[in-house]
């Protein structure tokens, strides 16, 4: 069993079209969300006594007795020798207020230094500045996402959520990227919404992974492997958040992970800037 663990509900959304289109024939996936933020989940993992030095300490056991504290029963009856696998999605939320961002950085970089193993402690995945990062996007393909940043007193003077609405060439609809099939809907509808999803979705993965190299080597475009979640998060630091605007770069998470479950192969003919992807 592939456990899959969100900080919310919207994640999960996301998620679900994902597992149709990339993972139809895949059984045994389960999911749960967190419902909290990445901060508000280290606080927990220090009650726990799972971070410095416990790694002995199993995640699924850990996380159902966080979620049993909040009367979350989701993770009650899975065994921790059932699950061969561990992923973990939390947005960076740089514009979070309780602490100091300084302590947050510090907090995410000890996550990211912990989960950085699907078959063991689990890996940790970042949304920056959160999962909305997915729709910041003109119309698909966008070859301009590369340049696009946020600085964090704009997402403290209007939500992210809002700016990503104004910006989004899709607006507030989905279908472009969620897979939905209605009843009357015949297989000649059906094949063609999914090829339509699936494609957008290709786009996405070579978008946002050849940011993700942009950011950390600073060349735009498709490297041989993704890069560690840890890198990108020091070299946002570096050469985004601890600069005089205090921006980020915007980046999602979910197509830099398919890019690293599948490699290369799940964006095979994609056209990019009238290219070929081989």
């Amino acid at each position: 069993m592939i456990l899959f663990i969100f900080e919310g509900k919207v994640d999960k959304t996301y998620f679900e079209s994902i597992k149709r289109l990339f993972f139809p024939e895949k059984s045994g996936t389960f999911v749960c969300t967190y419902n909290s933020n990445i901060y508000s989940l280290y606080t927990k993992l220090q009650e726990h006594d799972t971070l410095h030095g416990m790694l002995e300490v199993n995640t699924v056991s850990v996380f159902k007795e966080i979620l049993l504290e909040k009367g979350d029963e989701t993770l009650k009856d899975i065994r921790e020798d059932e699950v061969s696998e561990i992923y973990l999605f939390f947005d960076y939320d740089f514009q979070e207020k309780a602490r100091t961002l300084e302590e947050n950085n510090k907090r995410l970089s000890e996550l990211l230094e912990y989960f950085t193993d699907e078959t063991g402690t689990g890996k940790l995945y970042i949304n920056y500045p959160m999962v909305e990062s997915l729709r910041y996007t003109k119309q698909l393909p966008d070859n301009d996402y590369w340049q696009y940043a946020v600085t964090r007193q704009k997402c403290k003077e209007e939500s992210f959520k809002h700016q990503v609405h104004e910006f989004s060439f899709y607006g507030a609809n989905l279908e472009y990227i969620i897979l939905t099939i209605k009843s009357a809907d015949n297989e000649a509808k059906k094949q063609e919404k999914t090829d339509t999803a699936k494609q957008n979705w290709r786009y996405l993965i070579v978008m946002n992974v050849s940011k993700s190299n942009y950011i950390c080597n600073d060349k735009n475009e498709i490297p041989d492997e993704a890069d560690n979640q840890k890198d990108i998060f020091d070299n946002q630091l570096s050469k985004y958040v601890e600069t005089e605007d205090c921006k980020v770069a915007i980046l999602n998470a979910f197509p830099i992970f398919l890019f690293e479950y599948f490699g290369k192969k799940v964006i095979e003919r994609v056209n990019i800037e009238n290219s070929i992807i081989e």
